[in-house]
């Protein structure tokens, strides 16, 4: 992402892996806070503070990894064989 101040509707969108309909939701709910332009809106990226992800937490690593040993104790062979394909 280049390094701009404000982001459209579309970029928001794909940054947080929502719809673009679910980030109108969130500013017409008072969420995300935007300035329309025209007939769309652009939202200041330093007004995303605690709306875009900032990292897993721990609990959310120990979450994947046990994920992880389980399907490759469950699936390890089929795994090989189409890491060998």
């Amino acid at each position: 992402m280049k390094n701009k101040e404000f982001l459209s509707t579309a970029e928001l969108a794909k940054i947080l892996g929502i719809s673009r309909v679910a980030v109108f939701k969130k500013i017409k709910k008072g969420k995300i806070k935007a300035m329309k332009v025209g007939r769309s809106f652009i939202i200041r990226k330093k007004n995303l503070t605690g709306i875009l992800p900032m990292g897993i937490s721990d609990e959310g690593k120990r979450e994947i990894d046990a994920a992880v040993k389980k399907t490759v104790k469950e699936y390890g062979q089929t795994l090989k064989m189409l890491g060998d394909t």
